[in-house]
């Protein structure tokens, strides 16, 4: 009976490990001089993304899947604000003309969905303008050029000014 009951627990834990789709959105780590972000890359396929899937005022996650995770190496100026070194949660609320930047200390959270069970770590929030693009960009892109984090996607670009000590 111990055995039926074993096989039967480990061949539920392998026909569930085999049914779990692979996320549809690839994943990238980019880097920058003491700055790494990881996060999921969606794509536009069409949609309006902002304001329609992904609605003007509520928190984003900035990407897909799990939450996107920026790592400073060392103390850093990000937004305009000072935030010691050490790995963040980033989220967004999109607005048409600014986005709040949110950078939290809870780490392994998936998407937005448990944000407000955490929002008490969140260690800054800041505003910065959108800037609206002359054509689409199909995938989210985040880059670290020097000074700055860009975040791009649809029609919308916003830029987080960034610089260490």
């Amino acid at each position: 009976m111990k055995r039926i009951i074993l096989l039967s627990m480990v061949s539920m834990i392998v026909l569930s490990a085999c049914g779990q789709e692979k996320p549809v959105s690839p994943h990238e780590t980019t880097t920058g001089k003491d700055i790494s972000v990881r996060y999921g890359r969606p794509y536009k396929k069409g949609r309006v993304i902002f304001g329609t899937l992904i609605p003007y005022g509520k928190v984003y996650r900035c990407g897909a899947d799990s939450a996107t995770i920026v790592t400073f190496a060392k103390d850093v100026n990000f937004a305009g604000k000072p935030v010691k070194a050490g790995t963040y949660t980033l989220f967004v609320i999109p607005n048409e003309q600014s986005w709040t930047i949110i950078l939290n200390g809870q780490l392994g959270q998936w998407g937005a969905y448990d944000y407000d069970k955490y929002k008490d770590k969140d260690v800054l929030h800041a505003d910065v303008p959108v800037k609206k693009l002359n054509s689409p960009v199909e995938q989210l892109t985040i880059s670290l050029p020097p000074s700055a984090m860009n975040i791009e996607w649809d029609n919308v670009e916003v830029s987080i000014p960034v610089s260490f000590s």
